[in-house]
């Protein structure tokens, strides 16, 4: 798979990809969270690419402080090969040299294959509670 920064032309078929994943809900507008990653620090948005089809992306962020993870996702058909590995190997290298000294992920307490699979990173469980507060409402 090459990874490769996100371009305006993967919209629709980076929507899909999410949306075969399980990764819309009603409160997250993708146009508006790709608008929002596109303003900054753009070229952390990456998409893996396999036999010329958009086959899975990472949104890496950092806040001087922590570093994000949002959106890693692999089309159901192509998991197991490695790919979501490969995407998290270049987050971690992108972030490690912007100078992040840990990453935080949110995973949905449903979502226990992706917790399977941080755990086999390297990733445990901190002892926190994450909040929210919807600031701007997505839809």
């Amino acid at each position: 798979m090459k990874i490769r920064p996100y371009q305006t032309e993967d919209e629709a078929a980076l929507i899909e990809l999410w949306r075969d994943c399980n990764l819309l809900v009603p409160h997250n507008n993708p146009l508006l969270d790709i608008g929002r990653k596109l303003a900054v620090n753009p070229e952390w948005f990456a998409v893996g690419i396999e036999k010329g089809t958009l086959v899975a992306s990472i949104m890496a962020g950092y806040d001087g402080h922590r570093g994000w993870i949002n959106y890693l996702a692999v089309t159901p058909t192509q998991r197991g090969k490695g790919f979501a590995r490969q995407l998290m190997e270049f987050a971690e290298t992108t972030l490690t040299d912007a100078g992040c000294p840990k990453i935080n992920l949110q995973i949905r307490s449903s979502n226990q294959q992706a917790q399977a699979f941080y755990e086999k990173l390297g990733y445990t469980i901190d002892p926190v509670v994450s909040m929210g507060k919807r600031l701007i409402p997505d839809n």
